[in-house]
């Protein structure tokens, strides 16, 4: 028996968030210069046909990263 059994630790159950993050990307004003993608840290982003596009928005932590950097103003994170 070691000293750590002689404490009792409380367990506190730990409450999962999820919160949906959603993406609105203006594809009518994004010319695919791949900021956003190279800037977003979870890769949510991909470039396709030549627009940037979402791969997973559930992956999305709403760090809002790719709405400053991006130069068009075409991507919104709610």
């Amino acid at each position: 028996m070691g000293i750590g059994s002689l404490f009792r630790r409380k367990k506190k159950d730990k409450k999962e968030e999820v919160e949906e993050c959603h993406i609105d990307i203006n594809s009518d004003d994004c010319d695919g210069c791949e900021k956003c993608i190279i800037a977003c840290p979870n890769n949510v982003l991909m470039l396709k046909d030549d627009i940037t596009a979402v791969r997973d928005p559930q992956v999305c932590k709403s760090c809002k990263v790719c709405m400053a950097i991006c130069p068009n103003d075409c991507i919104t994170v709610n």
